[in-house]
């Protein structure tokens, strides 16, 4: 039976998801007439006027709305345009890479992912499956540790000082016995992927399965994917890696060329 302490907690969800409702509500206010002032949106939304300034100020707090101080309404805030821009990004991405992710899994018959980077780890976009790739996992939407897949050490290898830094102060988890955990063995793994323009690895996130990975550019020229190939390890041997390599940088290469780098 339910006593008032679980009735407490249900009514504290209930409030919770309204608050939430309703603060989607603004922005979309806010969307449908470029600016309002508090009065305005409390009316709309049939709330007391310090219901709707709560709201504000907690969306303006994050950047999510601001205000015009010389008009004391208020506008849709920058917050919303990078969580546009980084949502439009990731759609140009696997809608631009998937024609080139097909030909290049239809080349090597192996499976062809791009991934970018979410913080501490590498999401995949887009995935497509070569005629003779034995899995059938679905990596899309997937994470992966950005210190024991070929995506992620390029993606890493290639992001900012304090994010590197940051992942080789942790410690590191292994996965299989050949994941690299040691900070000083990865950091010179990583220097040496943008040295020669592409990473790998070799059963360091699962045993049987090799990866081969590049950089995607943008238009200003920072890496802000990797297209990468894997496969057993059985038949994506390490002496192939170069070969591989090659291939995979050339589909990177043009994506970049498609997103707007001309380098």
């Amino acid at each position: 039976m339910g006593g008032p302490q679980g009735e407490n907690g249900e009514r504290g969800a209930v409030a919770a998801v309204q608050s939430v409702d309703r603060a989607l509500s603004v922005l979309e206010i806010l969307a449908a007439h470029g600016e309002a002032g508090v009065t305005d949106i409390a009316a709309e939304l049939g709330v007391h006027k310090s219901t709707a300034f709560r709201l504000v100020a907690v969306l303006e707090s994050r950047g999510f709305v601001e205000q015009l101080v010389d008009r004391g309404k208020y506008r849709l805030g920058f917050g919303v345009v990078r969580l546009a821009g980084a949502a439009a990004a990731q759609l140009d991405i696997a809608q631009e890479g998937r024609r080139i992710c097909q030909v290049l899994a239809a080349d090597l018959e192996e499976t062809v992912n791009i991934a970018i980077l979410d913080g501490d780890r590498a999401v995949n976009v887009s995935q497509v499956r070569g005629p003779a790739a034995l899995s059938t996992h679905n990596w899309v939407g997937q994470a992966t540790p950005l210190h024991a897949t070929s995506s992620g050490k390029v993606l890493l290898a290639h992001a900012a000082d304090a994010v590197r830094k940051d992942l080789l102060s942790r410690e590191l988890r292994s996965y299989t016995p050949a994941t690299i955990t040691d900070p000083e063995v990865l950091g010179a793994d990583l220097d040496r992927i943008v040295g020669r323009g592409w990473g790998c690895t070799v059963e360091e996130f699962e045993v049987g399965l090799s990866a081969v990975a590049a950089p995607v550019r943008g238009a200003d020229g920072d890496v802000i994917a990797a297209l990468s190939v894997s496969g057993p390890s059985f038949r994506m041997d390490e002496q192939d890696f170069p070969r591989l390599a090659r291939r995979v940088a050339a589909g990177a290469d043009e994506l970049s060329r498609r997103l707007g780098f001309f380098g």
